[in-house]
């Protein structure tokens, strides 16, 4: 009996030590990938929470952190679906009833920075964006966290990086952040 408290014990001092060391970085990550930094916090806590949940599997991976930064992934790609089909049923409730041509325009003065021109787009393209720049993961350990394979991490890298110099356009301060982000890109290959 003393020998299971032992391990619980253990174990839980253990999480309790990831946390400490990596709940921070998951919050940014929720952060960059969702573009809400009042729900960050609150889904890296769920993140925590699953893996808790699991502890000895986790504990037990080649890399916990990029299986922790995976869940926090999956699950921002969850909030992100919901919001869009919650958006999706609050604009056909208010939508015009008759026919009536439906604009769907985004509001064009608006200012656009990095993080708008990110959640404009798609969830794979923002997460390997986020990823390889914000986090300076390597394509490895990029196609780790998202499940998916380094030549699609490349790809998707290469596309949403020129997306971004395309909606920031040269003009914009954030623009030379992107320019910076292309040279690299185009410089090297895995970091």
């Amino acid at each position: 009996m003393g020998t299971s408290i032992d391990h619980a014990d253990a174990a839980a001092a253990e999480f309790h030590e990831f946390f400490e060391a990596h709940y921070a970085e998951l919050a940014r990550l929720a952060h960059l990938l969702t573009g809400e930094a009042d729900a960050a916090d609150d889904l890296a806590a769920d993140a925590l929470l699953a893996l808790w949940h699991r502890w000895d599997r986790v504990r037990d991976a080649d890399h916990p952190v990029a299986y922790a930064r995976g869940v926090v992934a999956n699950m921002a790609r969850t909030r992100i679906r919901t919001a869009v089909r919650e958006r999706r049923r609050i604009a056909l409730f208010w939508a015009p009833r008759g026919g009536g041509d439906a604009v769907d325009d985004p509001d064009v003065s608006a200012v656009v920075d990095v993080q708008g021109a990110l959640r404009r787009l798609p969830f794979r393209k923002r997460a390997c964006v986020v990823l390889r720049h914000a986090f300076d993961l390597s394509e490895r350990d990029t196609s780790l966290v998202l499940g998916i394979s380094v030549g699609t991490v490349k790809s998707q890298t290469s596309r949403a990086v020129a997306e971004l110099q395309r909606l920031l356009g040269p003009e914009t301060p954030a623009a030379s952040h992107v320019q910076a982000a292309v040279a690299a890109q185009r410089s090297g290959g895995d970091r």
